[in-house]
């Protein structure tokens, strides 16, 4: 599998001057981290901005810069190139691309300087059968599964919805396989847990919870409240049809803090999968 990448992902001096923040620049690497990570080659688009106005180039919009008869006849040409890979290589996993980009945003484009629109850039444009997905959306692919584990029934569908989500370019980090295993703990084994399930939950892009059960497991709402407050976004999974109360699913603190699915094929859209989006 391969996806194609807006070339300022690969070589960010592309960009137009004074444009790139530390954080682009976390996101990008992140981004190809997670390639690296599950086998995804790298094939990098033209960079039309480049080719028709050069680099070292001040910011411009869509109609202050690019709305000219050469710079669509040199889009045109880039499509042909880029369908001709396409044609050779069979089609993508998806195109990552720099949303506000004139040329290779995907929720975003600066089409004026006065109206920034909600669609591809022009050049994504281009290839609307092909899914595309912004770098930052991209980069978040660490998920934090937080679920009880006490049960051999529990943690065969701990490591069920893990591998789900590995399928979906996920890395997951599960408590069960980081020695959180034992009903025999001693203190020293107990202080590397926790200090190690913390760690795990700030460095995540997502946490997943589980919260069936007539009541949901006290360690797993633990975790969903650290995540919340470090401002890490929390997926519950509820499949249990069981209420809380009247107008609730799960505990009302649990579910106001976190967006809650009740079928497990519903997680990849929701984490903004690279094959759902």
């Amino acid at each position: 599998m391969y996806v194609m990448v807006a070339p300022c992902i690969l070589d960010p001096s592309l960009r137009a001057e004074g444009i790139t923040r530390d954080e682009d620049l976390r996101a990008y690497a992140a981004c190809l981290k997670r390639c690296s990570a599950f086998g995804l080659e790298v094939v990098p688009l033209p960079c039309a901005e480049t080719l028709y106005l050069g680099k070292n180039r001040t910011p411009g919009t869509f109609t202050e810069r690019l709305n000219t008869p050469e710079f669509e006849l040199l889009i045109d040409r880039l499509e042909i190139e880029v369908r001709q890979i396409i044609l050779q290589r069979g089609e993508p996993l998806c195109i990552i691309g720099a949303d506000s980009s004139p040329a290779c945003g995907v929720n975003t484009t600066w089409y004026s300087p006065e109206e920034k629109m909600n669609h591809r850039g022009v050049f994504l444009s281009r290839f609307p059968d092909i899914p595309a997905i912004d770098a930052f959306d991209f980069a978040r692919y660490r998920v934090y599964l937080a679920a009880p584990l006490f049960s051999e029934a529990e943690r065969t569908y701990n490591e069920m919805i893990r591998d789900m989500l590995a399928t979906h370019c996920f890395e997951v980090y599960l408590p069960q396989e980081a020695g959180d295993d034992s009903a025999s703990r001693h203190h020293d084994a107990m202080e590397e847990i926790f200090i190690s399930h913390c760690k795990a939950l700030k460095d995540a892009d997502w946490v997943v919870a589980i919260v069936d059960g007539a009541d949901a497991d006290s360690g797993t709402a633990w975790e969903m409240g650290y995540a919340y407050a470090n401002g890490v976004p929390v997926i519950s999974l509820r499949t249990d049809f069981r209420k809380a109360g009247q107008s609730e699913d799960v505990n009302l603190m649990l579910e106001r803090s976190s967006v809650v699915l009740a079928r497990k094929e519903d997680l990849p859209h929701t984490l903004i999968s690279p094959l759902h989006h």
